[in-house]
């Protein structure tokens, strides 16, 4: 159950993701765009690049928030817009203010992997 959970966070970000992109390509030029996602992203992205780039695709190898070890598409410490779509679904646990699929103080058994590289990457 957990997995089907899983999969439909995932494609309500895509689509939340894809959603934002439209919105933002319609406004704003794709230089600006490009310079307000790096501001946006400048107050996660630590020195040493630990959360995934702004444009690579969910649930791929490089979808990964190092800091938090889940995907970065649905890493909600980072992104807190996402909780809405993880409470919606009721995955979220209440007490640890995460996603019940990610609470591994809930769930010890639980393994959250990150996807392997394609080859030829």
């Amino acid at each position: 159950m957990k997995i089907v959970f899983v999969a439909l966070i995932l494609s309500i970000s895509t689509l939340f993701a894809v959603a934002c992109e439209q919105e933002s390509s319609s406004k704003e030029s794709t230089s600006s765009t490009a310079a307000s996602a790096d501001t946006v992203r400048s107050d996660t992205v630590s020195a040493d690049s630990k959360h995934a780039p702004a444009q690579v695709a969910p649930g791929s190898h490089e979808d990964w928030c190092g800091e938090h070890q889940v995907p970065e598409s649905l890493c909600t410490r980072c992104n807190p817009k996402l909780i809405a779509a993880f409470k919606a679904t009721n995955d979220w646990c209440k007490e640890h203010g995460l996603p019940e699929s990610q609470c591994l103080i809930c769930n010890p058994e639980l393994k959250i992997e990150r996807p392997p590289q394609r080859k030829g990457q």
